[in-house]
């Protein structure tokens, strides 16, 4: 007679000599097909990775908007990360990739759910990464979904295409395209991406009435776009915006202006026509914009994802009218890229104010005035990262505050990251030369981890006690947004929302959060008064 455990061994797994559950393939079917995933869920979350939302943007599909996925027959497994999208950054600094490869196939999403069924219609996390619409990837352990996912939603990262192969623009696409619209394909992408999550994301077990788009830096920028287009601003329910919005950030260029840099670089590389770009490999195209000087690629003011500028649409009240939670980090750029190499004097500053702005400078002078070091140190940061991406996040909360009908929420993320490690098994990096900064501040995308709650999955630094209680209160906030449309809950400090009745608002987001108002309006309104002559 068998032993009662041999009839059950098959469903059993042997680990360091305990026996366990073995875990059964998990399936969701999905619009286009059946996927499968053999990852045991972890803290109650499922995971898929890998799933594509759009054709393979490759040959005659290179420089086109995302075409529809194809379904599949039988099973797709969704066990590792799709590749990332063509780009020169390798792991290291800011990125860190767990992609499978890179590749110009590269259209991929990933999905992390709590749920146990597609019954429960939980709140959705759609998140885009940063990079400055060069660089990035959705497989990055800072976008993790897992931990937002454990707190009782579904969370989706995604890819897009970054760079040339997302931002090219040409006389002969806009001559091809049935909206006489050419670049914006990653921002395209991100609409493939948004609009697969709305049709499947209930397979899943997620709410497609209740999906939350967030990002940071160009995903940030990303978002505001999002919320602008006619194509996607019926898509989402609630924003998150982590410095940046595409009206002085990242600025979509004129499409003429797009298409003659983007002819002047085919000439460049002796690729004069579209075949004859779209013939070069994408190794080869990579290796053509890393050769030629002059040559970046970004949004354009298409006429289709964007009919015109971002502050026009806000301004008409054409944008998504949905609640917007954003802000931006207290060194979002050194003081040094205002001072320059030079002293930092109260005359340096002002020396620096004048180059930038000229005849418009007198207001912004008053704005940013200094007496001591330490204020010029602390005027010349602000500044700095006003002018690189701090200012067009303010604008977009007071556009959205003045014409969304809904609620804005405010911060400024202020704790400071422990300095950086390097990447796991390599030695710390050497210190920089030049001189030195000044003053530290939380700076740009230190503050990614902490509200997705994935301290523990970087390595790259020695966290700290505080650090921890600062991710845990950061990532409450957003959770609760994501559930309710409101930061505020139980055991936090109250989050008022921004408005002019309430003095403007902001939550100061440290080791002690609180709300205050906000320091340095003035400023703002000097730098858009002087960007508006």
């Amino acid at each position: 007679m068998k032993s009662p455990q041999l009839v059950i061994l098959p469903l059993l797994a042997i680990c360091a000599g305990v026996l366990q559950p073995a875990f059964a393939a998990d399936r969701v079917k999905t619009a286009n097909g059946i996927l499968e995933s053999t990852t045991a869920p972890k803290d109650g979350v499922r995971s898929f990775k890998g799933i594509p939302f759009g054709q393979p943007p490759v040959g005659d599909l290179r420089w086109r908007p995302p075409q529809p996925v194809k379904n599949w027959k039988g099973i797709r497994k969704a066990d590792q990360f799709g590749p990332r999208c063509m780009q020169r950054t390798g792991p290291g600094g800011d990125y860190w990739f767990r992609s499978n490869g890179m590749s110009e196939d590269c259209l991929y999403l990933n999905v992390w759910t709590s749920a146990n069924s597609s019954k429960e219609k939980l709140p959705v996390l759609f998140y885009v990464f940063g990079g400055g619409f060069q660089n990035g990837d959705g497989s990055e352990p800072r976008y993790d979904g897992e931990n937002m996912a454990s707190k009782g939603m579904v969370a989706v990262s995604i890819n897009y295409r970054t760079n040339i192969f997302g931002f090219f623009a040409h006389p002969e696409l806009t001559q091809e395209s049935p909206h006489h619209a050419a670049g914006n394909y990653g921002l395209l992408d991100q609409v493939a991406a948004l609009q697969w999550v709305k049709q499947n994301i209930a397979a899943f077990g997620g709410d497609p009435q209740r999906i939350t788009i967030a990002g940071e830096s160009a995903g940030s920028i990303s978002v505001s776009a999002l919320m602008a287009s006619p194509l996607s601003r019926d898509l989402m329910a609630g924003a998150i915006g982590e410095s940046g919005a595409m009206i002085s950030s990242l600025p979509p260029q004129p499409l003429a202006a797009a298409e003659q840099n983007g002819a002047r670089f085919g000439t460049a590389v002796g690729a004069a026509t579209l075949t004859a770009l779209r013939t070069m490999t994408a190794e080869q195209v990579q290796e053509a914009v890393s050769k030629t000087q002059g040559f970046r690629f970004g949004a354009t003011l298409d006429g289709y994802f964007l009919p015109k500028p971002l502050v026009a649409i806000f301004e008409a009240g054409e944008q998504a009218k949905i609640p917007l939670l954003a802000g931006s980090n207290t060194q979002e750029q050194s003081a040094r890229f205002v001072l320059g190499p030079g002293e930092p004097t109260p005359e340096t500053l002002a020396n620096a104010i004048t180059k930038f702005y000229g005849d418009r400078a007198d207001a912004v002078q008053k704005a940013y005035a200094a007496k001591t070091t330490e204020e010029v140190y602390e005027a010349a940061r602000h500044l700095a990262s006003a002018r690189f991406i701090s200012h067009g996040t303010w604008k977009w909360t007071e556009l959205q505050m003045k014409s969304g009908t809904k609620p804005v929420y405010r911060y400024l993320y202020a704790r400071v990251r422990p300095p950086y490690l390097g990447m796991p098994g390599q030695p710390p990096p050497a210190a920089p030369a030049g001189l030195p900064a000044g003053p530290q501040g939380a700076v740009h995308s230190a503050e990614i981890q902490y509200a997705m709650g994935n301290l523990i999955l970087d390595k790259r630094y020695t966290w700290e006690p505080a650090d921890f209680e600062v991710s845990k209160q950061m990532q409450a906030y957003f959770v609760n947004f994501i559930k309710t449309a409101n930061p505020n809950g139980a055991g936090l400090p109250n989050w008022p929302a921004y408005t002019s009745g309430d003095n403007y608002q902001i939550m100061r987001i440290d080791v002690e959060s609180h709300a205050e108002p906000e320091a340095h309006r003035n400023r703002y309104l000097a730098i858009d008064s002087a960007l508006a002559k």
